[in-house]
């Protein structure tokens, strides 16, 4: 069993922190990509539990999204902030979602989750685009977790 924190090698981290960082050139945004071992509940519970406990909630414009991956179990979600909810169209995440999950399913994690990322960050641009005001609120390295229960 692959553990969350040695999930993706040193290389790949960077490619998905750079991801983060050219989709947050694009909008002010926050988007933050968590890896559990593995996910004993609903996998939307289990993200918006991380999405809380990561302080997501606490950005500005309440646009912070959380990439949610459970490597034991294969499961994925995309939550977004409220600020986001209130002004995107139902299935805003559904194009973001298939891109990830069709490279998930030829094995190419890293690439799929990266362009997902780019995705995210051309499709929040659209409603929170970056302004000279725009800054990082929160941390572009991958979280990890263990299965720790709430």
């Amino acid at each position: 069993m692959k553990l969350a924190k040695s999930f993706f090698t040193d290389e790949q981290q960077k490619k998905v922190k750079e991801s983060i960082e050219n989709a947050e050139a694009q909008t002010s945004g926050e988007i933050v990509v968590h890896l559990d071992d593995k996910c004993d509940e609903d996998v939307m519970d289990r993200a918006a539990y991380i999405f809380d406990f990561l302080n997501l909630q606490k950005t500005k414009h309440r646009n912070g999204v959380l990439f949610y991956i459970s490597i034991e179990d294969h499961k994925f979600a995309i939550l977004g902030d409220a600020g986001i909810n209130a002004v995107v169209e139902e299935g805003f995440w559904d194009t973001t979602r298939d891109i990830v999950i069709s490279n998930f399913k030829e094995g190419e994690y890293e690439k799929g989750l990266s362009r997902g990322i780019e995705e995210a960050g051309r499709r929040l641009k659209e409603h929170f685009p970056f302004t000279e005001d725009t800054r990082d609120e929160l941390s572009n390295d991958i979280s990890f977790g263990k299965n720790e229960s709430k």
